[in-house]
């Protein structure tokens, strides 16, 4: 009974010291990173553009989207499941809808899946942030600047399935965009059929073009890993 006990205080005493190791929303965008954003956002850019003026493709242009009233783009065909959720594109909004999408906002369009690491999110509301021509300011109400944050060990790249070689960051980023990288992973074509598949993607589904170097890079990565002989192929 006593080591019941003294296990239970042990996993109180971890659960406690978790909690208080997280930080707030508000802490994480004081020291967002708005270049590790630009990085986020590439899984992005197969649906949405974030020019001023640019075009709405899968998803509606981004462009100032932090603050602005949700399904507020002119002449995008927003479904019913986002006008009815309303309101505006606040930050700590924006936070949740992009960690569960399609749990924030049961019948949404959009597919992506989310992002489920925290300071993923705040670098790329920070660098969304950064195309309004009022950007908002993330220093926090309580005079604290987030202190202690950039010293947090650096996170090990998890790729999933996808086999860790030159070129698997760029592959992974445009790939799960839309889908399982295991999708990617359980495909065997040669490069020009990977380039084809790819176009076929941009012309008839409204994904956007990858552009240089990436797109090489990503080629390069499926030829000699995803290939007709399918070196990598998930086994058992």
């Amino acid at each position: 009974m006593l080591f019941r006990l003294a296990g239970a205080g042990l996993v109180l005493i971890a659960l406690g010291a978790g909690a208080a190791g997280a930080q707030s929303l508000e802490e994480l965008l004081a020291v967002a990173d708005v270049a590790k954003g630009t990085k986020v956002f590439k899984k992005c850019r197969a649906c949405h553009t974030i020019e001023e003026g640019g075009p709405d493709r899968i998803g509606p242009n981004l462009w100032a989207v932090v603050g602005r009233p949700v399904a507020s783009v002119a002449g995008y065909a927003y479904g019913d499941a986002m006008h009815a959720y309303g309101g505006s594109w606040e930050p700590a909004r924006l936070d949740e809808y992009l960690a569960r999408p399609r749990k924030v906002v049961p019948g949404t369009k959009m597919a992506f899946a989310g992002l489920p690491k925290p300071a993923d999110r705040a670098d790329l509301i920070a660098y969304l942030n950064q195309t309004s021509p009022e950007p908002m300011s993330f220093t926090p109400t309580n005079g604290k600047t987030g202190e202690g944050a950039d010293a947090q060990e650096p996170e090990e790249a998890d790729f999933g399935t996808l086999f860790d070689a030159p070129g698997v960051e760029e592959t992974f980023v445009y790939c799960t965009a839309c889908h399982s990288e295991m999708i990617v992973a359980q495909q065997g074509k040669t490069r020009e059929h990977w380039a084809d598949l790819f176009d076929w993607m941009i012309e008839e589904q409204g994904m956007a073009e990858i552009e240089e170097p990436d797109r090489s890079i990503v080629l390069d990565y499926l030829a000699a890993n995803y290939n007709e002989d399918r070196p990598n192929f998930p086994r058992p």
